[in-house]
């Protein structure tokens, strides 16, 4: 059985291409092995999407490639 984080439990951190503004954020969270939550920050008591370490890392390294593109 997998343990699922409790979203009220988790310290969030921004984007820090947020600018420490609140509209269209995402919020992610570290120190869950093999996991990544990730959150909308419009709607923190909305739901936590969990994504593989390796899925999320992928994910980033080609947002940051096609930022600096």
């Amino acid at each position: 059985m997998k343990t699922i984080p409790n979203p009220a439990a988790i310290a969030w951190r921004k984007s820090s291409y947020s600018n420490g503004g609140d509209a269209n954020c995402v919020e992610v969270s570290d120190g869950f092995p093999g996991a990544v939550p990730v959150r909308d920050s419009k709607n923190p008591a909305g739901g936590v999407l969990l994504f593989p370490v390796a899925a999320w890392s992928g994910f980033i390294r080609h947002v940051k490639t096609d930022w600096l593109s």
